[in-house]
């Protein structure tokens, strides 16, 4: 997984983060600032996913919003 969002699109899809997945905090969404790889490791641990589930899902989000 090597995806990442620019910074100009990283604006627009915050939100989208947020609506997704909505225990994101406003922290953790700076953490990720456009990182999949970074996105996928707050998954596994706000949500318990393994790390094939939140790279997947992570992979998914990033397809439908670049």
């Amino acid at each position: 997984m090597n995806k990442d969002i620019a910074a100009g699109k990283w604006e627009q899809v915050k939100g989208s983060l947020k609506q997704t997945w909505g225990e994101l905090t406003d922290d953790d969404i700076a953490q990720v600032n456009g990182s999949a790889q970074k996105m996928a490791g707050i998954l596994q641990e706000k949500y318990g996913k393994t790390k094939d589930e939140a790279e997947k899902q992570v992979n998914d989000f990033w397809d439908k919003n670049q």
